[in-house]
């Protein structure tokens, strides 16, 4: 078994944050593989189902970004999961927008859900970073990431979040990098601008 985590705030004001992609991505892997009806478990909204012929969960912590430990933990020790079986979906701003990629373990970057569940669970994860763009300055980050994305960039939001649900299954068959080209190949048919080189998987 896998756990799918996507991380965002919960409520409606944070819905369309960009530090909600990750909320967003979950919705769109339990939406494009029909999984169970959401449940409240693990301090956050969770859903069962299968994907390439493995069970996964897919959590969406409530905790607030801050404490996204808190549900991740409790998931993965209800499991009895390795850190190798836990995927967290997150914004990055150091990556371009519509920018995906794949890596495991590393520094948290500033990245308050990171630092929560490296925090609580370990450091050895799988992290799949979903570039939101950086404002430019390190004064503006806290109010960018808390921002709405614009409505130019609902259309590259959309691609990534079904680009990643599409692929998902190599995620679950252990081929992150596999997983990150199909993603890179996705946006390339939506017609989303990519570099040459998507770079590796870490």
């Amino acid at each position: 078994m896998l756990l799918f985590a996507g991380l965002g705030n919960p409520g409606p004001r944070h819905a369309g944050n960009r530090h909600n992609i990750g909320f967003l991505a979950a919705d769109a892997i339990h939406r494009r593989h029909r999984l169970a009806p959401w449940r409240r478990r693990f301090h956050g909204e969770a859903a069962e189902g299968e994907i390439a012929g493995d069970r996964v969960l897919v959590l969406k912590p409530e905790t607030f970004m801050n404490e996204s430990g808190v549900a991740v933990q409790a998931a993965q020790h209800f499991y009895k999961l390795a850190l190798s079986e836990v995927v967290v979906f997150h914004d990055e701003i150091d990556l371009a927008p519509a920018k995906v990629r794949v890596k495991t373990g590393g520094g948290n970057a500033g990245h308050n859900g990171l630092r929560s569940i490296t925090a609580m669970c370990g450091n050895d994860y799988i992290r799949v970073r979903l570039g939101v763009g950086h404002p430019g300055q390190k004064e503006l980050v806290h109010g960018y990431v808390l921002s709405d994305f614009f409505k130019d960039e609902h259309g590259w939001v959309e691609a990534v979040c079904e680009g990643v649900a599409d692929a998902a299954e190599f995620l679950v068959k252990g081929r992150p990098e596999e997983f990150q080209n199909r993603v890179h190949l996705s946006l390339q048919a939506r017609g989303i601008p990519q570099s040459a080189d998507n770079g590796p998987a870490a």
